[in-house]
């Protein structure tokens, strides 16, 4: 589970593509802090799980569903993604609980500024 409070920017380095899938490789500092092979990160909201890792980046396997129904799939090498770790359960939240799991997708019908918010409209 995570709080949906983004702990830092990642950049993307490296994408293997399969035939069906991909292999993530993305340059981050803050939540590779106490990180292990098979953690989860969120990476923009959707919960990866860490397949490799270095001092400075960790890679994670994308599957054939994931890419369909998520914006993983137009991901380029240079990208900037939204990192989060799996929240521990033995402390502050912080925001709020989401699973980081696709149920679906949808379009951005319309977009309307409102001060320092954007509301989306979103059909599914």
């Amino acid at each position: 589970m995570f709080t949906g409070i983004v702990e830092e920017i990642g950049t993307v380095t490296q994408i293997r593509h399969g035939p069906h899938s991909a292999i993530l490789t993305i340059a981050a500092e803050t939540v590779l802090k106490t990180t292990k092979i098979g953690d989860s990160i969120a990476v923009n909201g959707i919960c990866l799980t860490v397949t490799d890792l270095s001092d400075t980046s960790f890679s994670a396997d994308v599957m054939h569903e994931t890419l369909n129904r998520s914006a993983l799939s137009r991901l380029g090498t240079g990208s900037h993604v939204n990192l989060e770790r799996a929240m521990a359960a033995n402390g502050r939240f912080g925001g709020h609980i989401v699973s980081g799991h696709i149920d679906g997708t949808g379009c951005i019908a319309a977009t309307c500024r409102d001060d320092n918010a954007v509301w989306y409209t979103v059909e599914t």
